[in-house]
């Protein structure tokens, strides 16, 4: 796991986060105490610093701004809500499970979805993690706005290294689909589902801390697409919090409250959250729970028995969401890969369209935008996949054959780039020999995602292009990539996958 610190960072993108973070946060919690407020709303204020910092992921500085400019609007009702009903435990619970729902819910607009639906729960979560009473709620709003401000300033006006960077590479529109077919929607039915799991048995350990059994399960749900993923982010998370635990207890609890020390070990756990969140989420949640650990020091209410109850809690948690996407409308692995794997079967014939366009001489056609889209589709490939192809996975011909689909796919993208090269050389020229090959990448894209009720032929292998002709060279390269995907792709699909 240490390899994790050293794993590539261009243009230290992470590094750059990481400080800004610090910095954001920082000068959010000066600006606080240098307003008067107490420690609890230094610490409300931090945190919604945090999430501003951490989840709008907008590709655009300004589509950054609009989100966290919308992030009161999503997170002032529900933490009036949660603070207003803070006494009333049955209708307190059923408004935390409609606010996890509706959180995931969310994520169908896209990353701005996603990020006020975080801003949402956390929110709820926020009031519960301070036992907020309905006397404090100005001051919260007013901790709340004040963080945001500042954070704010540091984002897009002190530190907007973005605005030097290129456009970002576009993020694939999320699968489709309605009602229940949506998965979205079954995500929400689940996380709905896992949170009143984990809410009954968070209770059953703690009257007063359940409601990290309830924010265990729902960050499990964040970012994740499908059965497998969720269940290895829940293990990660265990494992991450456990040995967050364990440095707590030999760096937090002797602490005994120092503010100087307090103040350097969360911005190092702050740095480390933004560092490690894009390569490592066990050692992500490694550094939440040591923060936690420092925070509760701050409060002067952290011991031994806390920190093995939070361990506790997280257990049950992960429970609850194994539970659910294993019983409660089950996304499988298989089919949401298989969807992701299609859509970008069907970028490979469109880049291979797109360039012999250009080789012809049409002034519209353009490889370049397929080729990039190509990209961050293999890219969801690569995290769909991912629980198939983990290290812990028992099932070992799944996996020989998920990494045999990977390799193959990152051929056929080698060699769509390579023809997108050779169209964009103004002395390219069409053959008849070329627009045969693209009539054949066509007819194999259209064979490897036929549906599973029909009986569709593989592509063959194609004869050697001649070496004088690069198109066809990568035209040929492609034909045969797709070829041997055919049998991978043949022992995963089933009929029902063909409709999604």
């Amino acid at each position: 796991m240490i390899r994790k610190f050293v794993a590539p960072d261009p243009g230290l993108a992470r590094l750059r986060s990481a400080a800004r973070a610090v910095l954001g946060i920082g000068l959010a919690a000066t600006v606080s105490g240098t307003a008067g407020q107490s420690l609890t709303m230094a610490v409300a204020g931090g945190l919604a610093a945090l999430l501003a910092l951490f989840t709008v992921t907008d590709a655009t500085v300004r589509g950054q701004a609009l989100t966290t400019a919308l992030l009161p609007a999503a997170g002032f009702p529900v933490l009036a809500l949660a603070v207003l009903l803070h006494d009333r435990p049955l209708p307190r619970d059923l408004a935390f499970l409609a606010v996890a729902g509706l959180g995931v819910y969310a994520r169908r607009w896209g990353p701005r979805g996603n990020a006020l639906g975080i801003f949402a729960f956390m929110s709820f979560f926020l009031a519960q993690f301070l036992h907020a009473v309905p006397v404090q709620l100005p001051q919260l709003a007013a901790a709340v706005v004040l963080a945001l401000l500042t954070s704010s300033a540091v984002r897009f006006g002190l530190w907007c290294y973005e605005r030097r960077l290129p456009a970002p590479r576009p993020a694939p529109a999320p699968l489709g689909g309605r009602g229940l077919a949506r998965p979205t929607t079954r995500q929400a039915v689940q996380a709905t589902a896992a949170s009143a799991i984990a809410l009954a048995a968070g209770q059953a350990l703690s009257d007063e801390r359940w409601y990290w059994a309830v924010g265990t399960v729902w960050w499990i749900f964040v970012n994740t697409a499908s059965r497998g993923e969720t269940l290895v982010r829940g293990f990660r998370r265990v494992l991450g919090t456990a040995a967050g635990v364990v440095a707590g207890l030999g760096v937090a609890i002797p602490l005994h409250g120092d503010p100087v020390a307090a103040a350097v070990l969360v911005a190092l756990c702050v740095g480390g959250i933004f560092y490690v969140a894009a390569v490592s989420y066990s050692w992500m949640i490694f550094f939440v729970t040591v923060l936690v650990g420092v925070l509760y020091g701050m409060l002067g209410t952290v011991d031994p028995g806390l920190l093995a109850l939070r361990l506790a809690e997280t257990l049950a948690g992960a429970v609850g969401a194994a539970l659910a996407v294993l019983l409660v409308l089950p996304v499988t692995t298989h089919t949401t890969t298989d969807a992701w794997v299609r859509r970008a079967l069907r970028c490979v014939h469109l880049c291979a369209v797109e360039a012999a366009g250009r080789l012809a001489g049409s002034p519209g056609a353009d490889p370049a935008p397929r080729v990039a889209e190509l990209e961050a589709l293999l890219e969801r490939v690569r995290v769909s996949v991912a629980p198939l192809v983990h290290p812990l996975s028992p099932l070992g011909h799944r996996k020989a054959r998920a990494r045999r689909v990977l390799a193959l796919l990152d051929a056929c993208a080698h060699e769509v780039r390579g023809l997108a090269a050779v169209a964009a050389d103004p002395e390219g020229s069409r053959t008849d020999r070329l627009t045969v090959a693209c009539v054949r990448v066509e007819a194999a894209v259209q064979a490897l995602i036929a549906d599973g009720t029909t009986r569709a032929h593989p592509p063959r292998s194609p004869a050697q292009a001649p070496a004088d002709e690069p198109a066809l060279t990568h035209l040929h390269g492609l034909e045969r990539a797709l070829a041997e995907l055919a049998e991978p792709l043949r022992g995963t699909r089933r009929p029902a996958l063909a409709a999604r």
